[in-house]
């Protein structure tokens, strides 16, 4: 994921800061709880396609 383009994105639900998860490939937000897909080095940026992190994966 280019840092750049990492900088520039933003949750869609939130508006808030995004982590890369490297070995998932996905965009997470903490604040809710969100990971999105990235596809073929596409973020997919819709709620609907984002899974709902669990509790231990936030503790990461």
């Amino acid at each position: 994921m280019d840092k750049r383009l990492l900088d520039i994105l933003a949750c869609p639900v939130c508006k808030g800061k995004l982590q890369f998860d490297k070995s998932a490939q996905e965009l997470i937000c903490r604040a809710d709880r969100l990971a999105f897909p990235i596809r073929d080095g596409i973020p997919v940026m819709l709620e609907d396609e984002a899974r709902t992190l669990s509790a231990e994966e936030l503790e990461k």
